[in-house]
């Protein structure tokens, strides 16, 4: 059996319907706090591994719109997302799910589904 673990901040309103979700399908998890915990570069090298740097920096979000321009302008690869992504972890677009075949990020009730068949 997979383990999973979300990686979130508790307040966000998607992470809070990907784990009600989890919770209703009874599909066990371990919750991962930016906030409290933080997120380290290894875990973010392999989520760009397997994701690309630009689906993990939400650019429609708070964090990324209270930068300023010069700020946004210089994310441009993987390195610079990391920094951005160590430094001010409420950047990183919510929730990212790992433990299956690949990382989810985002919370899609059918890509969830389709995620854990039967």
């Amino acid at each position: 059996m997979s383990t999973y673990t979300l990686y979130g901040i508790p307040n966000c309103d998607t992470v809070k319907k990907a784990r009600t979700w989890l919770d209703a399908q009874q599909i066990p998890y371990t919750f991962h706090d930016y906030k409290k915990q933080g997120v380290d570069t290894a875990q973010l090298q392999s989520w760009i591994q397997a994701l690309g740097w630009e689906v993990l920096v939400n650019r429609q979000g708070t964090t990324w719109r209270k930068l300023d321009a010069a700020t946004q302008a210089a994310i441009v690869d993987a390195g610079s997302a990391i920094s951005l992504m160590v430094a001010q972890p409420s950047v990183i677009k919510r929730p990212v799910l790992v433990g299956g075949s690949k990382p989810l990020v985002g919370f899609k009730p059918e890509l969830y589904a389709a995620a854990f068949p039967g």
